[in-house]
C-alpha cells in the first residue's frame, strides 16, 4: 500500500503535460474510476478516487480542459471490506448539468449516445506521451504496486474487458510486457516481470519511484541469493557430516570384524579415519607417517571395509553397512 500511494503522489504532481496528453489522462481516468450514470434522465459523468488531491487535478483539468464546473464530494467507498475495519475516505468528482457534453467532447460517448466499452479509438492510436498519459490515468484510478519479490506485481482494475485490452494495447506499443486476466470477475492488466514494472513506472512519469522499487528489487536479489549460498554450504556440511559418521562407522564394525587379522597398513588408515573423524582424506594423508595421498588414504580403506564385509559374509554376520545409523547414506 505504501508503494502505490508513493506511485500516485508522485504521479499526481506532474505538471506542465500538453493538452492532448493531459486529455489522455484525465479521460482514462473518468473512465477507470466511474464513468457515466444517468440522472434524471440525464447523463452524468463521474469518478471516484482515493485521494482529495488527485480529486482536485481531476477537477481541474476539466475546468480548463474542457470549461466545466465539476463538484467534489467526500463519499463512502464502495468497494470498502466490511468486518470493522475503518473505511478509507474517498472523494468523487461529478459533472452533472453539462455531463453528455463532456461525454461526447472525451469520446466516452458515440456518436449515437453509447457509452464507449474500452477507450476512446484516438487515445489507444496517440503519441507515445499520450500513451504513457493513459496509463498514468488508469493508475492514479484504479492502480496498485506490490513490494519485489517472488510475487512482485504492478495492478490495475479495469472497468471491462475492453478497457483492460486498450491497456494491454497501449503498454505493447510503449515496449512494456503486460497481460490481461480476471479476478473474482473483475477484469485486471498485470506486468510482473521486475523490469517491466520499472519500465511502466518510468514511462508514467513516477521515475523516483522506478529508481527506489529497482534499488530494493537488486537489494532483495542479492539477499536471497546470499541466502542461497548459504543454504547450499549448510547442506554441504550437513552431507559431509553424515558422510563422516557413517565411514567411521563401518571402519569400527570392519575392525571389530576383523579382528587381529587386520593388516598393519589397513589398520593405520582405518585408525586414522577413527582419530580425526571430520578430517578430509586429504588431512588424514597428512597425518599419517610417513604421509600418504589421499588416493592411498582412501584405496587403503576401501579395502578394509571390503575385507571386512566379505568375512563377515562368510560367517553370516552383519557386515559393515549394518553399523551405519538409520538415516545415514552408508
Amino acid at each position: 500500500m505504501a508503494l502505490t500511494t508513493d506511485v500516485k503522489a508522485e504521479l499526481v504532481s506532474i505538471r506542465n503535460a500538453p493538452p492532448s496528453v493531459r486529455v489522455a489522462e484525465v479521460t482514462t481516468i473518468l473512465r477507470f474510476a466511474g464513468g457515466l450514470h444517468s440522472i434524471a434522465g440525464r447523463v452524468a459523468v463521474e469518478a471516484e478516487v482515493d485521494a482529495e488531491t488527485l480529486a482536485r487535478r481531476v477537477a481541474r483539468d476539466l475546468a480548463e480542459i474542457y470549461g466545466v464546473r465539476p463538484e467534489i464530494a467526500q463519499v463512502k467507498s464502495s468497494t470498502a471490506q466490511t468486518g470493522g475495519a475503518a473505511e478509507s475516505p474517498r472523494w468523487a468528482v461529478r459533472v452533472i448539468a453539462a455531463g453528455e457534453t463532456l461525454a461526447r467532447q472525451t469520446g466516452l460517448l458515440d456518436p449515437r449516445r453509447r457509452p464507449v466499452r474500452g477507450l476512446p479509438n484516438r487515445l489507444t492510436t496517440g503519441s507515445r506521451e499520450e500513451l504513457a498519459g493513459i496509463w498514468r490515468g488508469a493508475f492514479l484510478a484504479a492502480g496498485s504496486l506490490s513490494e519485489p519479490g517472488r510475487s512482485a506485481v504492478l495492478e490495475v482494475a479495469c472497468p471491462s474487458s475492453e478497457a483492460a485490452m486498450a491497456l494491454v494495447g497501449a503498454a505493447h506499443r510503449l515496449g512494456i510486457a503486460s497481460k490481461a486476466r480476471e479476478v473474482r470477475g473483475m477484469p485486471r492488466v498485470v506486468v510482473r516481470e521486475g523490469e517491466a514494472i520499472r519500465g511502466i513506472l518510468a514511462v508514467m512519469g513516477a521515475q523516483r519511484t522506478a529508481a527506489a522499487w529497482e534499488e530494493m528489487r537488486q537489494r532483495r536479489e542479492v539477499r536471497a541469493g546470499v541466502n542461497r549460498l548459504v543454504n547450499f554450504d549448510d547442506a554441504n556440511l550437513r552431507r559431509s557430516a553424515q558422510a563422516a559418521v557413517a565411514a567411521c562407522a563401518r571402519v569400527e564394525r570392519a575392525l571389530e570384524i576383523l579382528g587381529d587379522e587386520v593388516p598393519d597398513h589397513l589398520r593405520l588408515a582405518g585408525r586414522l579415519r577413527l582419530e580425526h573423524r571430520e578430517a578430509s582424506l586429504d588431512e588424514l594423508g597428512h597425518h599419517a607417517e610417513p604421509p600418504l595421498t589421499k588416493d592411498a588414504v582412501a584405496g587403503r580403506i576401501r579395502r578394509l571395509l571390503a575385507m571386512a564385509d566379505k568375512r563377515a559374509q562368510q560367517e553370516g554376520i552383519p557386515g559393515t553397512e549394518a553399523a551405519v545409523p538409520a538415516g545415514l547414506d552408508g
